[in-house]
């Protein structure tokens, strides 16, 4: 299982690599995105940057497992903000991704969040 956590971990560390680095590049409308989810804009400043170190742990196994728990608890945080803004038939723009992934939140968000926790479980193991 050794060989599958380490691509797991890796795999999920590009991808907040990739996430960081992209609400960075948006500037201030990542701000405005991640307000209309519901967001403080505290959260929203320290994000991308928790998502670099996270990405960074999880690529080079650093600490395992408080990476992928971290990244874990981050999915889910995101999930529920997506679940009450879906619930309160609200569907902001998700820009999860920086500008060039903007979309309205939906069923696929979810989805694609579930896959991402279950590598995340994944990378958990030793």
């Amino acid at each position: 299982m050794g060989t599958v956590a380490v691509v797991a971990s890796v795999l999920l560390g590009i991808v907040f690599v990739v996430a960081g680095a992209s609400k960075l590049a948006a500037g201030e409308q990542w701000f405005t995105n991640a307000a209309d989810l519901g967001a403080p804009r505290v959260v929203a400043r320290v994000l991308p940057w928790v998502e670099l170190l996270t990405g960074a742990a999880l690529i080079f196994r650093l600490a395992v497992p408080a990476p992928a728990i971290v990244a874990a608890l981050m999915l889910v945080a995101f999930s529920v903000l997506i679940v009450l803004r879906m619930s309160d038939e609200e569907r902001p723009s998700c820009a999860c991704f920086g500008q060039w992934s903007a979309s309205e939140v939906g069923r696929g968000h979810l989805i694609r969040n579930a896959v991402l926790l279950a590598i995340a479980l994944v990378a958990m193991l030793p």
